[in-house]
């Protein structure tokens, strides 16, 4: 199950699963810094508020670094285009999986990106399931 994790004994957080967003909001960060599908939380401006051990493992940049960040412009330039930011910007409710190549500061890879949102939302998420 490479897309999951279990949270204590009581729940189960799956790259996939429908209501995913909902759990992500239900858990604290702390919670959330270990699954195995990297995550990152968005303000309304897309600053980053939390960016979890996983994508920070695998990007190889420190949550210190990337925290309070411009996601889009500052952090990860490569996704500023309109398969993920202009998603973002555009759709007020967004649930959508793409395939997706990264190439910053790395040799190109390739990854499955979830872009989460809703009207009014206090976070969006970009979640990274790495290949």
């Amino acid at each position: 199950m490479s897309g999951n994790f279990w949270l204590g004994y009581a729940c189960r957080v799956d790259f996939a699963d429908v209501d995913l967003y909902d759990q992500l909001l239900s858990h604290d960060d702390a919670d959330l810094q270990d699954t195995a599908f990297g995550v990152v939380a968005m303000d309304a401006d897309h600053r980053v508020v939390m960016y979890n051990r996983t994508e920070a493992s695998h990007a190889g940049l420190s949550p210190e670094r990337v925290v309070g960040r411009h996601f889009f412009s500052e952090v990860a330039p490569c996704t500023n285009n309109y398969m993920v930011a202009q998603r973002f910007e555009n759709e007020d409710e967004l649930d959508a999986t793409i395939d997706y190549v990264f190439t910053l500061k790395m040799k190109p890879t390739p990854v499955r990106l979830r872009m989460l949102t809703r009207p009014g939302a206090p976070r969006r998420f970009l979640l990274v399931q790495w290949t």
